[in-house]
Protein backbone atom coordinates (compact mmCIF):
# COMPACT_ATOMS: atom_id res chain seq x y z
CA UNK A 1 0.00 0.00 0.00
CA UNK A 2 1.11 3.66 -0.65
CA UNK A 3 0.67 6.21 2.10
CA UNK A 4 -0.18 9.91 1.85
CA UNK A 5 0.78 11.19 5.66
CA UNK A 6 -1.19 14.22 6.20
CA UNK A 7 0.54 16.91 8.36
CA UNK A 8 4.23 15.93 8.69
CA UNK A 9 4.80 16.56 12.30
CA UNK A 10 5.92 15.22 15.38
CA UNK A 11 3.46 12.52 14.77
CA UNK A 12 3.51 12.26 10.67
CA UNK A 13 6.84 12.68 10.66
CA UNK A 14 7.96 9.43 12.56
CA UNK A 15 5.66 7.75 11.29
CA UNK A 16 6.29 9.05 7.14
CA UNK A 17 9.97 8.43 7.85
CA UNK A 18 9.73 5.15 9.60
CA UNK A 19 7.94 3.50 7.03
CA UNK A 20 9.67 4.81 4.01
CA UNK A 21 12.49 3.32 5.45
CA UNK A 22 11.06 0.24 5.49
CA UNK A 23 10.77 0.49 1.17
CA UNK A 24 6.82 1.57 1.15
CA UNK A 25 5.63 4.33 -1.10
CA UNK A 26 5.34 7.27 1.15
CA UNK A 27 4.05 11.23 0.45
CA UNK A 28 4.24 13.62 3.36
CA UNK A 29 2.06 16.77 3.47
CA UNK A 30 3.58 19.56 5.04
CA UNK A 31 3.53 23.25 4.54
CA UNK A 32 5.32 26.55 4.99
CA UNK A 33 8.90 26.52 5.77
CA UNK A 34 8.62 23.13 6.68
CA UNK A 35 7.53 21.94 3.52
CA UNK A 36 10.28 24.00 1.69
CA UNK A 37 12.85 22.38 4.02
CA UNK A 38 11.70 18.81 3.20
CA UNK A 39 11.66 19.34 -0.62
CA UNK A 40 15.25 21.41 -0.04
CA UNK A 41 17.05 18.43 2.41
CA UNK A 42 14.60 16.00 3.46
CA UNK A 43 13.45 14.74 6.35
CA UNK A 44 15.51 14.42 8.93
CA UNK A 45 14.29 11.87 11.95
CA UNK A 46 16.62 11.96 15.35
CA UNK A 47 16.60 9.26 17.17
CA UNK A 48 18.04 7.67 20.74
CA UNK A 49 20.41 5.01 18.52
CA UNK A 50 20.49 7.79 15.65
CA UNK A 51 19.54 9.89 12.59
CA UNK A 52 17.96 9.18 9.17
CA UNK A 53 17.20 11.57 6.72
CA UNK A 54 14.33 10.72 4.62
CA UNK A 55 14.14 12.39 0.69
CA UNK A 56 10.93 11.66 -1.13
CA UNK A 57 7.94 13.53 -2.30
CA UNK A 58 6.49 16.27 -0.46
CA UNK A 59 3.33 18.48 -1.30
CA UNK A 60 0.97 20.53 0.51
CA UNK A 61 -2.20 19.29 -1.12
CA UNK A 62 -3.83 16.78 -2.78
CA UNK A 63 -2.52 18.13 -6.58
CA UNK A 64 -4.74 17.59 -9.76
CA UNK A 65 -3.85 14.05 -10.69
CA UNK A 66 -5.66 10.79 -9.33
CA UNK A 67 -4.57 9.03 -6.02
CA UNK A 68 -3.52 5.13 -6.83
CA UNK A 69 -6.28 3.09 -5.52
CA UNK A 70 -4.17 1.29 -2.65
CA UNK A 71 -3.27 4.87 -1.38
CA UNK A 72 -3.85 4.75 2.91
CA UNK A 73 -4.68 8.38 4.14
CA UNK A 74 -3.32 8.93 7.14
CA UNK A 75 -4.09 12.12 9.06
CA UNK A 76 -1.85 13.21 11.54
CA UNK A 77 -2.48 17.30 11.56
CA UNK A 78 -4.00 18.85 14.70
CA UNK A 79 -7.65 18.39 15.77
CA UNK A 80 -8.04 22.07 15.10
CA UNK A 81 -7.13 21.99 11.68
CA UNK A 82 -9.04 18.80 10.38
CA UNK A 83 -11.85 20.09 8.85
CA UNK A 84 -9.88 22.04 6.66
CA UNK A 85 -7.79 18.70 5.68
CA UNK A 86 -11.09 17.00 5.11
CA UNK A 87 -12.04 19.22 3.15
CA UNK A 88 -8.98 19.40 1.06
CA UNK A 89 -8.61 15.92 0.62
CA UNK A 90 -12.08 14.69 0.35
CA UNK A 91 -12.79 15.55 -3.51
CA UNK A 92 -9.78 13.86 -4.91
CA UNK A 93 -10.16 11.64 -7.80
CA UNK A 94 -8.93 8.50 -7.64
CA UNK A 95 -7.92 6.13 -10.27
CA UNK A 96 -10.81 4.47 -11.75
CA UNK A 97 -13.32 7.24 -10.64
CA UNK A 98 -14.69 8.25 -7.60
CA UNK A 99 -13.31 10.22 -4.83
CA UNK A 100 -10.49 9.72 -1.82
CA UNK A 101 -13.98 10.10 0.07
CA UNK A 102 -15.74 7.71 -1.73
CA UNK A 103 -12.61 4.92 -1.98
CA UNK A 104 -9.83 5.32 0.25
CA UNK A 105 -9.77 4.30 4.17
CA UNK A 106 -9.00 7.13 6.20
CA UNK A 107 -6.50 6.53 9.25
CA UNK A 108 -7.10 9.82 12.05
CA UNK A 109 -3.41 9.22 14.26
CA UNK A 110 -4.37 12.26 16.21
CA UNK A 111 -5.31 13.42 19.89
CA UNK A 112 -8.71 14.01 21.03
CA UNK A 113 -12.04 12.03 20.42
CA UNK A 114 -13.35 14.48 17.68
CA UNK A 115 -11.72 14.00 14.67
CA UNK A 116 -13.08 10.58 13.99
CA UNK A 117 -16.84 11.67 13.79
CA UNK A 118 -15.73 14.91 11.89
CA UNK A 119 -14.12 12.32 9.12
CA UNK A 120 -17.22 10.62 9.03
CA UNK A 121 -19.32 13.01 7.85
CA UNK A 122 -17.15 12.95 4.83
CA UNK A 123 -14.99 10.13 4.11
CA UNK A 124 -17.21 6.43 4.19
CA UNK A 125 -13.72 3.89 5.33
CA UNK A 126 -12.68 5.68 8.58
CA UNK A 127 -10.26 3.96 11.12
CA UNK A 128 -9.25 5.34 14.67
CA UNK A 129 -5.39 5.61 15.51
CA UNK A 130 -4.65 6.04 19.29
CA UNK A 131 -1.25 7.55 19.58
CA UNK A 132 1.59 6.99 22.19
CA UNK A 133 4.44 8.79 20.32
CA UNK A 134 6.99 10.76 22.39
CA UNK A 135 7.71 13.25 19.70
CA UNK A 136 8.52 17.07 18.82
CA UNK A 137 8.85 19.11 16.25
CA UNK A 138 10.27 22.22 16.59
CA UNK A 139 12.44 22.83 13.86
CA UNK A 140 11.66 22.83 10.01
CA UNK A 141 12.75 19.66 7.88
CA UNK A 142 13.86 17.89 11.68
CA UNK A 143 11.59 15.69 14.11
CA UNK A 144 12.92 14.51 17.39
CA UNK A 145 11.68 10.93 18.48
CA UNK A 146 12.55 10.17 21.96
CA UNK A 147 10.53 6.88 22.16
CA UNK A 148 12.76 3.19 22.71
CA UNK A 149 12.96 0.72 22.14
CA UNK A 150 9.95 1.19 19.75
CA UNK A 151 9.21 5.08 18.37
CA UNK A 152 5.30 4.37 19.62
CA UNK A 153 2.54 2.43 20.36
CA UNK A 154 -0.95 3.07 18.05
CA UNK A 155 -3.74 1.23 18.45
CA UNK A 156 -5.67 0.96 15.22
CA UNK A 157 -9.60 -0.34 14.55
CA UNK A 158 -12.23 0.84 12.42
CA UNK A 159 -14.63 3.91 13.73
CA UNK A 160 -16.81 3.76 15.45
CA UNK A 161 -16.29 0.18 16.29
CA UNK A 162 -14.55 -3.28 14.96
CA UNK A 163 -11.88 -4.15 12.91
CA UNK A 164 -11.11 -5.29 9.21
CA UNK A 165 -8.17 -6.44 6.95
CA UNK A 166 -7.01 -2.81 5.96
CA UNK A 167 -6.50 -2.77 9.83
CA UNK A 168 -4.60 -5.94 10.23
CA UNK A 169 -2.34 -4.63 6.80
CA UNK A 170 -1.79 -1.04 7.99
CA UNK A 171 -0.51 -2.64 11.73
CA UNK A 172 1.43 -5.41 9.57
CA UNK A 173 3.16 -2.39 7.72
CA UNK A 174 3.60 -0.36 11.11
CA UNK A 175 4.60 -3.32 12.96
CA UNK A 176 7.35 -3.65 10.59
CA UNK A 177 8.27 -0.28 10.68
CA UNK A 178 9.52 -0.86 14.30
CA UNK A 179 6.06 0.36 15.92
CA UNK A 180 3.94 -1.23 18.34
CA UNK A 181 0.93 -1.38 16.61
CA UNK A 182 -2.46 -3.93 17.96
CA UNK A 183 -5.47 -3.94 16.42
CA UNK A 184 -8.54 -3.01 18.49
CA UNK A 185 -11.73 -3.78 17.71
CA UNK A 186 -12.46 -0.95 20.46
CA UNK A 187 -9.79 1.27 19.66
CA UNK A 188 -11.96 4.59 20.72
CA UNK A 189 -11.91 3.09 24.01
CA UNK A 190 -8.14 3.78 24.02
CA UNK A 191 -8.57 7.01 22.16
CA UNK A 192 -10.66 8.56 25.37
CA UNK A 193 -8.15 6.85 27.60
CA UNK A 194 -5.92 9.36 26.11
CA UNK A 195 -7.79 12.13 25.64
CA UNK A 196 -8.03 11.44 29.91
CA UNK A 197 -4.11 11.32 29.65
CA UNK A 198 -4.03 14.61 27.51
CA UNK A 199 -6.20 16.90 29.36
CA UNK A 200 -2.42 17.92 31.39
CA UNK A 201 -1.22 18.94 27.70
CA UNK A 202 -2.56 22.63 28.33
CA UNK A 203 -1.66 22.74 31.87
CA UNK A 204 2.29 21.69 30.81
CA UNK A 205 2.17 24.40 27.93
CA UNK A 206 1.17 27.04 30.23
CA UNK A 207 3.51 26.36 33.22
CA UNK A 208 6.44 24.88 32.00
CA UNK A 209 7.06 21.01 33.66
CA UNK A 210 6.67 22.58 37.30
CA UNK A 211 2.59 21.78 36.76
CA UNK A 212 1.46 21.11 40.33
CA UNK A 213 0.20 17.21 40.95
CA UNK A 214 -3.03 19.24 42.57
CA UNK A 215 -4.16 21.04 39.33
CA UNK A 216 -2.96 18.16 36.52
CA UNK A 217 -5.34 15.80 38.72
CA UNK A 218 -8.43 18.17 39.09
CA UNK A 219 -9.02 18.52 35.05
CA UNK A 220 -8.75 14.56 35.15
CA UNK A 221 -10.83 14.23 37.70
CA UNK A 222 -13.55 16.25 35.42
CA UNK A 223 -12.49 14.76 32.55
CA UNK A 224 -13.70 11.04 34.47
CA UNK A 225 -16.63 12.16 35.89
CA UNK A 226 -17.93 13.71 32.02
CA UNK A 227 -17.09 10.36 31.02
CA UNK A 228 -19.14 8.36 33.41
CA UNK A 229 -22.17 10.78 33.48
CA UNK A 230 -22.25 10.10 29.36
CA UNK A 231 -21.64 6.48 29.92
CA UNK A 232 -18.22 6.29 27.55
CA UNK A 233 -16.23 3.56 28.69
CA UNK A 234 -12.45 4.12 28.61
CA UNK A 235 -9.30 2.70 29.53
CA UNK A 236 -7.42 3.52 32.55
CA UNK A 237 -3.71 4.62 34.02
CA UNK A 238 -3.27 0.41 34.61
CA UNK A 239 -4.03 -0.77 31.88
CA UNK A 240 -2.63 1.49 29.39
CA UNK A 241 0.68 1.24 31.79
CA UNK A 242 0.69 -3.24 31.23
CA UNK A 243 0.06 -2.40 27.47
CA UNK A 244 3.17 -0.29 27.22
CA UNK A 245 5.38 -2.13 29.79
CA UNK A 246 9.09 -1.50 28.45
CA UNK A 247 7.91 -1.59 24.81
CA UNK A 248 7.81 2.45 24.83
CA UNK A 249 9.96 4.56 27.39
CA UNK A 250 11.05 7.84 27.36
CA UNK A 251 15.46 8.40 25.83
CA UNK A 252 17.48 11.33 25.15
CA UNK A 253 18.07 12.48 22.09
CA UNK A 254 21.20 14.05 21.44
CA UNK A 255 21.68 14.34 25.39
CA UNK A 256 18.51 16.02 25.15
CA UNK A 257 15.27 14.93 26.82
CA UNK A 258 12.01 15.90 25.13
CA UNK A 259 10.74 19.57 26.00
CA UNK A 260 7.11 19.46 25.86
CA UNK A 261 4.34 17.67 24.53
CA UNK A 262 1.88 18.93 21.41
CA UNK A 263 0.24 21.51 23.10
CA UNK A 264 3.70 23.20 24.21
CA UNK A 265 4.95 22.29 20.87
CA UNK A 266 2.36 24.83 19.75
CA UNK A 267 3.02 27.75 21.39
CA UNK A 268 6.89 27.12 21.48
CA UNK A 269 6.75 27.32 17.42
CA UNK A 270 4.17 30.52 18.05
CA UNK A 271 2.02 28.53 15.24
CA UNK A 272 -0.92 30.66 15.99
CA UNK A 273 -3.22 27.80 17.18
CA UNK A 274 -3.52 25.05 20.16
CA UNK A 275 -5.65 21.63 20.64
CA UNK A 276 -6.77 22.84 24.16
CA UNK A 277 -9.96 23.53 22.87
CA UNK A 278 -10.22 19.92 21.06
CA UNK A 279 -8.87 18.34 24.30
CA UNK A 280 -10.00 20.63 27.61
CA UNK A 281 -12.67 21.59 25.86
CA UNK A 282 -14.05 18.23 25.18
CA UNK A 283 -14.17 17.31 28.73
CA UNK A 284 -16.00 20.80 28.67
CA UNK A 285 -18.50 20.26 26.06
CA UNK A 286 -19.38 16.75 27.57
CA UNK A 287 -20.16 18.42 31.23
CA UNK A 288 -22.41 21.09 29.77
CA UNK A 289 -24.26 18.22 27.89
CA UNK A 290 -24.55 16.06 31.01
CA UNK A 291 -24.89 18.30 34.07
CA UNK A 292 -21.38 18.26 35.48
CA UNK A 293 -19.22 20.90 36.16
CA UNK A 294 -16.01 21.26 34.66
CA UNK A 295 -13.98 24.95 35.86
CA UNK A 296 -10.38 23.39 35.75
CA UNK A 297 -10.79 22.59 31.88
CA UNK A 298 -12.70 25.52 31.06
CA UNK A 299 -10.22 27.44 32.98
CA UNK A 300 -6.86 25.73 30.45
CA UNK A 301 -9.01 26.69 27.81
CA UNK A 302 -8.96 30.24 28.24
CA UNK A 303 -5.55 30.27 29.58
CA UNK A 304 -4.05 28.47 26.51
CA UNK A 305 -6.24 31.31 23.92
CA UNK A 306 -4.70 33.98 25.90
CA UNK A 307 -1.52 32.44 25.95
CA UNK A 308 -1.69 32.58 22.14
CA UNK A 309 -3.04 35.87 21.69
CA UNK A 310 -0.79 37.49 24.02
CA UNK A 311 2.25 35.19 22.30
CA UNK A 312 3.69 34.31 25.80
CA UNK A 313 6.18 32.03 25.42
CA UNK A 314 5.56 28.04 26.48
CA UNK A 315 5.87 27.81 30.21
CA UNK A 316 5.95 30.90 30.86
CA UNK A 317 1.89 31.37 31.49
CA UNK A 318 1.73 33.34 35.18
CA UNK A 319 0.32 30.80 37.66
CA UNK A 320 -1.41 33.60 39.58
CA UNK A 321 -3.53 34.68 36.43
CA UNK A 322 -4.24 30.88 35.78
CA UNK A 323 -5.19 30.57 39.28
CA UNK A 324 -7.54 33.76 39.46
CA UNK A 325 -9.04 31.69 35.88
CA UNK A 326 -9.52 28.43 38.00
CA UNK A 327 -11.38 30.68 40.83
Amino acid sequence: MRYVIIGAGAVGGTIGVRLGETGHDVTLVARGAHLDAIRRRGLTLRRPDGDTTWRGPATDGPGTGPLPADTVLVLTVKSQDTDAALAAWADAPVVGGGTAAQRLPLFTAQNGVANEPAALRLFADVHGICVWLPATHLEPGVVVANGYPHPGMLHLGRFPSGADDIDRSVAADLTAAGFVAPVRADVMRWKYGKLLANLGNGLQALLGRDVPDDLRERVRAEGEAVLAAAGIPHTDRAEEAAERGDLVGHRPVGGAERAGGSTWQSLARGAGSAEADHLNGEVVLLGRLHGVPTPANAAVQLGVRRALRDRVPAGEFPLAELAALLG
